[in-house]
């Protein structure tokens, strides 16, 4: 299952959750059930939900001399597909400018043309 599908049967709160952990690019547990205005019982159920999705990671930590856990996104898998003409790579990638005229930028074009969907 993909990351769209299962992001598609969370609940509203785990949505809300999940929007929040990206937004920040992480947060502590204690502070996360605050900020969604969920009881600290339901933020728990929360982010073991989203954690046992795959959709974020939970590490043990200490804050403010207490106990919890530091919520963050999971790596997302990247598609490269796009960058792609055939087995080549997109000649931009690493690039500041690119040669219209150059022979690796006209390859490319010519495998991208060439490439059946």
């Amino acid at each position: 299952m993909s990351a769209s599908e299962i992001e598609s049967d969370l609940s509203a709160d785990e949505r809300a959750g999940l929007e929040l952990i990206r937004e920040t690019g992480g947060i502590h547990q204690s502070d996360f059930w605050k900020k969604l205005d969920v009881s600290s019982r339901k933020g728990s159920r929360i982010a073991e939900a989203l954690e046992e999705s795959g959709l974020i990671q939970r590490s043990d930590t200490v804050y403010d001399g207490h106990n919890t856990y530091y919520l963050e996104p999971a790596p997302r898998d990247l598609d490269f597909s796009l960058l792609m003409a055939g087995d080549m790579l997109s000649p931009f990638i690493g690039e500041e400018e690119v040669d219209a005229q150059a022979d690796a930028f006209s390859q490319w074009m010519m495998n991208l043309a060439y490439e059946e969907y």
